[in-house]
């Protein structure tokens, strides 16, 4: 009888079917849950009058002012009178105010404008022009802030 060295490996272990084979997966991975849609994804026409404005409404009273009427409409920015979509708002008092878009997208530019008593407005304010990115909860604190800041909202 041969003696096999040590070193020289087993035949029977290397051949192919004596080595143990990973079980091979034949199912599909899970599918990776969707993240669902940002407020802000949605289009222009569709986020303004659902989402803007009923959240506008809500942080205004929340902030102790009265309930503002608001109007999402295209027509004539105040004081240039070139075409734009604009939240037109009125408070009591005859305070108005217009929250401008130049196009069809909450990332545009903005402007803002406001009067009180029956006049027009005569100033025409760059609103929002440093942020990158443009969200809902960022247009409705600085829309009521700067209310606020005209002293138009709860105890001033």
């Amino acid at each position: 009888m041969t003696e096999t060295p040590s070193n020289t490996p087993d035949p029977v272990a290397t051949s192919p079917e004596a080595k143990t084979a990973a079980p091979v997966k034949t199912e599909a991975p899970a599918a990776a849950k969707a993240k669902p849609p940002a407020p802000e994804d949605k289009p222009f026409e569709v986020f303004v009058p659902e989402l803007l404005l009923p959240a506008l409404v809500k942080e205004i009273e929340a902030y102790g002012g009265p309930a503002p009427e608001l109007v999402f409409e295209q027509g004539p920015m105040p004081v240039v009178g070139a075409d734009c979509w604009m939240v037109r708002g009125r408070l009591p008092g005859e305070r108005r105010f217009w929250l401008c878009f130049t196009r069809p997208d909450i990332s545009s530019a903005k402007t803002i404008a406001l009067t009180e008593g029956a006049g027009s407005p005569s100033l025409l304010e760059s609103f929002l022009i440093d942020e990158k990115k443009m969200t809902l909860s960022l247009l409705v604190s600085r829309v009521v802030q700067r209310l606020n800041g005209q002293k138009w909202l709860g105890p001033n």
